[in-house]
């Protein structure tokens, strides 16, 4: 009988004999081979063809979206769709969708983090990345929609002698309190947790500039028990940190609707609802980028079927949760007995933006019941597809969440439709590139696993034979 080699690399793993399940690193990855691999990836003098067009196409994207920046700083923000009463529209659509997507990849970065999920050691840094590069899109929608954004500093409570102040009751000073602690919190998380990483950079660095370079990140590290130690504390503390911030900061965000007097916005079941809709769409962004990163650079041997497996089946979750709020809000507003909430309900299935409604209903709540299959929770290219459905559903809801309850508030005579224009396609599109030019420089330059959490796995039974978790 002929045995291939990967059945003859299992038979000779250490837990061969054991019913487990699948290995979260594959079988004949050692430390050091494993090192050379991801640090090597981000000192290769040459990169991936598809990482270099995809690179190519998010800088035209992200080219795209400073033009577009300057063309609404120079004429105003009437080059955009919002009307009264659409005053939020799509750059606010832009801004609750960026910062869903950032919290999404907190999740994996930090909450399993203190759940002790060994598997998340594999795609953290990847969820971080996703994390930084959507903060940063999300804090400028808020400043481009200010109308005069080269004053958004008035929000901050500096001193002044025109006693302008920010008012602290609005939830849009909230958003700035909330934006700005989570985006320094994730950094800080980010940037510690990678300095053992830099070093292994720094030490195998073959030019004088990247010695320098990584040298300066690494703060000087050597490794000594007294620095690991340190370095524990440090991640264990603003893992607890970020923890409740992937919870408050969106209720913050959903705070600038819940507390609107709105029908379809005035709702207690907002800030879960959508803490839970981040959720579910930054876990989509993590496998629709993480999927095309794992064969761009050779890491199926580092990101396995399990690591697929469990995020999709977080995707599963989070969609049916969501279902849940959407199954429940026409109850709710039956139950009230308010006829403005009643309409609205009716308005988004029936109303001028009922595409936006059913839209969502397909690709972000039916398209990720697939992954019920298990088939479709490993097949990378079907993954794949359903990350980038639920995204795109995502997005489509947090515009008709907008939409409909704006162009119909309580008054008919003041009810108007909205229609985006080139300059809020421009915004949103170039956002995107921008976003992913962030995301790929920061997975080239530094190493896109976190080399030493993954390390700790490759002993691949713990003390007492049991496998790795």
């Amino acid at each position: 009988m002929t045995v291939n080699p990967a059945q003859r690399a299992a038979a000779q793993h250490p837990c061969a004999g054991e019913e487990r399940q699948a290995p979260l690193i594959a079988p004949g990855v050692t430390s050091r081979n494993f090192t050379n691999q991801i640090a090597g990836t981000a000192l290769r003098p040459d990169v991936p063809a598809f990482w270099f067009w995809l690179f190519t196409v998010a800088a035209a994207g992200a080219c795209m979206f400073i033009i577009a920046v300057a063309i609404l700083l120079i004429t105003g923000v009437g080059t955009m769709g919002n009307n009264i009463p659409v005053a939020w529209a799509y750059p606010i659509t832009n801004y609750v969708w960026w910062i869903e997507i950032a919290v999404g990849g907190s999740l994996l970065s930090s909450i399993l983090y203190l759940l002790n999920q060994s598997w998340r050691n594999s795609i953290n840094r990847i969820a971080e990345a996703v994390t930084l590069s959507g903060i940063a899109c999300a804090g400028l929608f808020p400043l481009l929609h200010l109308g005069r954004p080269w004053i958004f500093y008035w929000l901050f409570p500096y001193p002044n002698t025109t006693s302008v102040q920010p008012q602290f009751r609005s939830p849009l000073v909230f958003d700035v309190f909330g934006i700005g602690t989570y985006a320094t919190a994730s950094v800080l998380f980010w940037y510690f947790g990678m300095i053992p990483d830099v070093a292994a950079l720094r030490d195998r660095a073959r030019t004088q500039s990247a010695y320098r370079f990584y040298g300066i990140l690494a703060l000087g590290w050597r490794g000594g028990s007294r620095q690991w130690r340190l370095h524990e504390k440090a991640s264990l503390l603003f893992a607890g940190i970020i923890t409740p911030l992937v919870f408050t900061v969106h209720t913050v965000v959903s705070f600038d609707f819940a507390i609107s007097l709105l029908p379809g916005w005035h709702s207690t079941i907002f800030p879960p609802y959508f803490v839970d809709g981040a959720i579910l769409a930054g876990l989509s962004m993590v496998v629709a980028l993480g999927i095309p990163m794992r064969a761009a650079f050779n890491l199926s041997n580092v990101i396995t079927e399990r690591h697929l497996n469990n995020l999709a089946k977080l995707i599963l979750t989070t969609s049916v949760i969501l279902c849940y709020t959407y199954v429940i809000e026409p109850f709710t507003a039956w139950y009230s007995g308010d006829g403005f909430e009643m309409y609205t309900v009716h308005a988004r299935a029936t109303g001028p933006f009922a595409w936006t409604y059913w839209t969502f209903i397909v690709l972000g709540l039916g398209v990720p019941q697939l992954l019920w299959f298990k088939q479709n929770r490993t097949r990378t290219k079907r993954l794949f597809l359903i990350a980038l459905a639920v995204i795109t559903g995502m997005w489509v809801e947090r515009y008709m969440l907008l939409t409909t309850s704006l162009s119909r508030d309580f008054v008919p005579s003041s009810w108007a439709n909205f229609t985006h224009t080139a300059e809020d396609s421009a915004l949103l599109y170039g956002s995107a590139g921008l976003f992913l030019t962030l995301f790929l420089l920061l997975v080239r330059v530094l190493p896109m696993v976190a080399i030493h959490e993954v390390r700790e796995l490759l002993p691949s039974c713990k003390p007492g034979g049991g496998a790795a978790k």
